[in-house]
């Protein structure tokens, strides 16, 4: 089955590039030495790459724009892109740098929140995108697949709350004391 892809909010400066499926030993080369994805089928994984869209920014194009309304996730497919908080003083700090293979926007695909932080490319990034619409019709349409997409979720969420916590632990000792 074809899913429709359409432009989102946002990205419409940004060269649609179609649907993920027309992408797939693209992407497939990107994820595979990703560990979240070993569970993951061939035909799974394919039948997943019909549910996402792929898009092209230019460098400096903002993917993800911190505090605006979020119900997607983005692979970095290729390329980089710096996400930058601002501290509190109108300055944005960078948090870290992400390419081929890393997730963006993770927080809000599940919770619906404003996005936590902004995602910048700094050089010219190809992306796959993942709507929450699509994610709630492959959990009506293949179970099975949306465990397995949610558990990647989970795991990647997991492995940011272990890293953020470990970076931080020299602060929280300090404070304690």
């Amino acid at each position: 089955m074809s899913h429709s892809v359409t432009p989102l909010l946002g990205f419409e400066h940004m060269t649609q590039l179609g649907s993920a499926s027309g992408y797939l030993d693209e992407i497939y080369e990107v994820v595979k030495a990703l560990s979240l994805f070993e569970g993951f089928s061939v035909s799974e994984y394919s039948k997943f790459c019909e549910y996402m869209s792929c898009y092209g920014a230019l460098r400096g194009d903002t993917i993800l724009n911190e505090g605006t309304e979020g119900s997607f996730l983005v692979i970095v497919l290729t390329g980089q892109v710096d996400v930058m908080k601002n501290d509190g003083t109108g300055r944005r700090k960078l948090v870290t740098r992400v390419g081929p293979g890393g997730f963006l926007g993770e927080m809000s695909l599940i919770d619906g929140r404003q996005r936590f932080a902004s995602c910048v490319a700094t050089q010219p990034t190809d992306f796959a995108v993942l709507t929450r619409d699509k994610l709630n019709t492959i959990m009506l349409e293949y179970p099975r697949l949306a465990n397995k997409v949610l558990l990647l979720v989970l795991q990647l969420m997991t492995s940011r709350l272990r890293d953020t916590t470990t970076r931080m632990l020299p602060t929280i000792v300090s404070e304690a004391i």
